[in-house]
């Protein structure tokens, strides 16, 4: 039997052509490829979708109150004790501090890539551990987190010539009730219009007829503006909690409250000053002078929350509601959509790939047939499939960082796939292999040049993993590619 007759011995072989014999002629390939398709497309379906990549930098602000203290004063002894104290906590990069007259603001920024949570608990830790330190008449610090995921993905506005600022924001209240409540939504804001408001504006020249003085008057509405536990009792095997006092909530209520005695009968704050119940004073700036009343809801997701998942939902809440919360007179609109833009993006994104591997596969076939155009084809899909199914693994999701890592290694692919089908069609058409299987020539094809293109895939990745150890800001967009 001549030589060249016989299949290559797995001695012969190398990694490339052993891992193509495996598969050549294995039943489990074909359901392989299908398995690997499909949860690439579950995958997709699955994958957060954003515009930008997830970036993960705990910030934390911290207030302190020092009322009738300067700036000067509030610096030397609030700030920079704090400043000692924040430095010694793990993890901090920066610290930003804003001395004012009443207070300071410290804005402390911690490591990219550091855990929120345990950044949050360290700091709290630290404040707490030193709340001795407080000089007198400070006030206790403030931590309020802040986080990437605090940018709105959804704005809604309402407006109408029909209500004023006053009545278009307490409907945009209720309708700002109901979208917190829509999972994956993390907060909610109400922008514009005007407040309701209860104001106590004193008569000095009643105040004066009863001898009542202002300070006083203060003084009683804080303690009766309060509900304190006053006791328990048991009966019949049941605990009944007893509390003491009531909020104020109208301006009946505030004006019965007695602010003192005079002629040996209460006076009661209504008979010394006007409790007026309706929208706050606008300031100066206010557009409460515009022909149109306008208020705006702005929405943000929660972490690791598909965006477009969440604006969708909101969006449909607020059809639901129109006619029922929202009056049929007024108009909604969306000012800001994030999940709309994410979704155009990486869809966009996702096109052009297609088109890459479509361009790819049309040229293969135009130079080498149309089977080898059919098996790089299969191939690209198939190694991004699994790819994209890592990501979901991973905590990825699909912005234009991800995706454009995806593009970017179909360059890698092709070339692989081009290399070894040219040498296994130019083994095809060599004299001596005319009588040989083509499972034979394509496994001998594919070892000759599979080490090499190992090897050469091994160079690319070598010069590309370095991006994966870039830190700072940059690295959440390294790290993908």
């Amino acid at each position: 039997m001549n030589t060249s007759d016989a299949s290559p011995s797995p001695q012969h072989l190398g990694i490339a052509g052993q891992i193509a014999r495996a598969f050549i002629n294995s039943k489990l390939t074909s359901l392989f490829i299908a398995a690997s398709v499909l949860l690439g497309a579950g995958a997709v379906i699955l994958l957060p979708r954003e515009e930008e990549p997830q970036i993960v930098v705990p910030m934390i602000d911290v207030f302190v109150q020092m009322p009738g203290a300067g700036a000067q004063e509030v610096e030397e002894r609030i700030t920079k004790p704090m400043e000692k104290l924040l430095w010694e906590v793990p993890g901090v990069e920066y610290i930003y501090t804003t001395s004012q007259p009443g207070g300071l603001l410290a804005i402390v920024r911690f490591y990219v890539g550091q855990d929120e949570e345990k950044s949050i608990v360290r700091l709290n830790q630290k404040l707490y551990a030193n709340y001795d330190l407080i000089p007198p008449g400070a006030s206790q610090p403030i931590v309020k987190p802040r986080s990437i995921d605090d940018v709105p993905v959804l704005a809604l506005t309402l407006s109408s010539s029909r209500y004023d600022h006053f009545t278009l924001r307490r409907i945009a209240a209720q309708l700002h009730d109901a979208i917190k409540a829509i999972p994956n939504v993390s907060e909610a804001k109400l922008i514009g219009g005007q407040r309701r408001q209860l104001r106590v504006v004193l008569d000095p020249a009643r105040m004066a007829a009863r001898g009542v003085a202002p300070e006083p008057i203060a003084q009683v509405l804080v303690q009766a503006n309060t509900r304190a536990k006053a006791g328990s009792f048991a009966s019949n095997n049941k605990e009944f909690l007893v509390e003491a006092g009531n909020l104020l909530s109208d301006a009946e209520s505030i004006g019965n409250v007695v602010v003192g005695v005079y002629s040996d009968r209460p006076v009661y704050l209504r008979d010394v000053a006007d409790i007026l119940d309706g929208p706050e004073e606008p300031p100066d700036a206010s557009p409460s002078a515009a022909p149109e009343a306008a208020v705006t809801i702005t929405v943000a997701k929660r972490k690791g929350a598909n965006a477009i998942v969440v604006a969708d939902a909101v969006i449909a809440k607020t059809e639901e509601l129109q006619g029922i919360i929202v009056p049929a007179d007024v108009r909604t609109t969306i000012t800001r959509n994030y999940g709309a833009t994410a979704e155009e993006k990486s869809n966009e994104l996702l096109y052009h790939m297609a088109l890459a591997i479509f361009s790819v596969s049309l040229l293969i076939a135009f130079f080498l047939g149309f089977r080898e155009a059919l098996i790089v084809g299969i191939a690209i899909p198939v190694t991004l499939a699994l790819t994209l199914v890592v990501f979901y693994f991973y905590g990825y999701t699909l912005n234009r960082v991800t995706l454009f890592a995806l593009i970017f290694s179909i360059g890698i692919l092709v070339d692989d796939a081009i290399v070894v089908l040219e040498n296994i069609v130019r083994h095809r058409h060599l004299p001596e292999n005319a009588d040989r299987s083509l499972m034979d020539i394509a496994v001998e094809a594919t070892s000759e040049v599979g080490n090499p293109t190992l090897l050469a895939t091994a160079a690319v990745i070598g010069a590309v993993l370095p991006m994966a150890f870039v830190r700072g800001l940059m690295g959440p967009y390294m790290e993908p590619i």
